[in-house]
């Protein structure tokens, strides 16, 4: 079963899940939520050992986190991590995630990453004159490079912290990226990764949502929407829970043999104050979405892609399109009368699929076990985030940037 759950990233090459089952790692977190974020994706890719410091874990996601791994050991210590004295705790671990948003702890982490030569993936969230966005770093003795200034927060003490659901998801991603290289043994970026948007306010609450797809994409966009207060969410799936979706589709836990929306909308609702439902359909051509006020494509097939992009250009709705796959994605925002393509467009959707001579749009219902495709976790949340980041931009009256994100890449981002 738990080898089963696993199936799509261990199809990758080069991958050592025994490593990553093996390991112990150390985690710092804040009175934020990113340390959680964290947890439940770390847990979802297989990491079994976790030991966290942090004054509390938001409930909902550690529930998640110790249902899609029944292997997971947890340790969590309530409390702020300000003094080497808590350095016994971390002994053994082969690698120590600073998340924490004072200076303190991450001097604290970076002189005991020096000392012990212990890797140190130091990732944060942070708004600051306007801007907001989030940090990744991975530390290793040697690399005591003019950038190391960037990751150390200017406060020394806990206090008050970006609490930034949408950004916590990113963040979480970027970070459990490195981690997987360095347990690996795979690169690590040579710069800082930094992702960042305006900063700004919206009024989440009446906006009436679609998100096609209830898959990897559709959990965290689920999430990240749950996360910044919108309640009126729809999501489209006719699919139902296979056990090899669960290394990645974190909200699906004990819902094998149901349908995704279905168990998606509910696990949203018992989380947060939405009002989830659930379209157990496809979206077709002729389906009526005149009732909201932006879809989000979350589907993990062209032929779809296409039905969607033709479907809101055809009806003038706001379109917020990610896709992905095990090492890249991209984030591209429809606005209706904008002489911008749709995503199809755009990505040359149509000639993909003519060259594939596939018709219909419909594709079977074969299981994920018997896909080749590689599938992997981190790619989803990070181009999730993203998709809920542009929408909450579009609502305050910007224009965002389309984005595409690359693993390989040492930025990782380009517009």
């Amino acid at each position: 079963m738990f080898e089963d759950r696993l199936d799509r990233q261990l199809r990758i090459p080069g991958w050592n899940q025994s490593v990553l089952e093996r390991a112990k790692i150390g985690v710092v977190g804040d009175s934020d939520y990113l340390a959680s974020h964290y947890l439940l994706a770390a847990a979802a890719l297989g990491i079994c050992n976790l030991v966290v410091i942090a004054p509390w874990l938001h409930e909902g996601l550690a529930d998640a986190a110790s249902q899609l791994n029944p292997k997971l050991r947890l340790t969590h210590v309530e409390g702020f991590y300000t003094h080497p004295m808590w350095d016994d705790i971390f002994r053994d671990c082969q690698l120590i995630v600073d998340l924490s948003q004072f200076g303190l702890a991450n001097k604290l982490m970076l002189n005991r990453a020096y000392q012990d030569d212990v890797p140190l993936v130091r990732a944060f969230c942070y708004q600051k004159n306007n801007e907001q966005g989030c940090k990744v770093f991975t530390y290793r003795k040697g690399r005591e490079w003019q950038e190391l200034e960037e990751i150390v927060c200017a406060r020394q003490l806990p206090g008050e912290c970006v609490h930034d659901g949408i950004l916590g998801i990113i963040a979480a991603g970027l970070a459990l990226e490195d981690t997987k290289n360095v347990l690996l043994g795979w690169p690590v970026p040579s710069e800082v990764v930094s992702y960042k948007s305006k900063q700004v306010v919206i009024d989440s609450a009446t906006k009436k949502i679609c998100v096609v797809g209830a898959g990897a994409l559709g959990n965290f966009v689920g999430l990240a929407l749950g996360f910044s207060g919108f309640r009126h969410i729809t999501f489209i799936d006719p699919d139902v829970v296979e056990v090899t979706n669960l290394n990645r589709q974190v909200l699906l836990h004990a819902g094998v043999g149901s349908n995704k929306a279905e168990i998606l909308a509910r696990r949203l609702n018992s989380m947060f104050t939405t009002e989830a439902v659930a379209v157990v359909d496809y979206l077709s051509r002729d389906s009526d979405i005149s009732g909201f006020d932006v879809v989000f494509d979350c589907v993990d097939n062209f032929e779809s892609r296409i039905v969607i992009s033709e479907l809101c250009q055809l009806t003038g709705k706001m379109l917020v399109s990610g896709g992905s796959n095990v090492a890249a994605g991209q984030v591209i925002v429809y606005s209706p009368g904008s002489n911008d393509g749709t995503p199809a467009e755009l990505l040359g959707l149509q000639e993909i699929v003519a060259e594939r001579q596939i018709s219909s749009f419909r594709r079977l219902r074969e299981s994920c076990i018997y896909r080749p495709e590689p599938s992997v976790i981190m790619t989803n949340q990070i181009i999730a985030g993203i998709m809920v980041d542009s929408y909450r931009l579009v609502l305050a009256g910007e224009q965002p940037a389309n984005v595409f994100y690359d693993a390989s890449s040492d930025l990782r981002f380009a517009s």
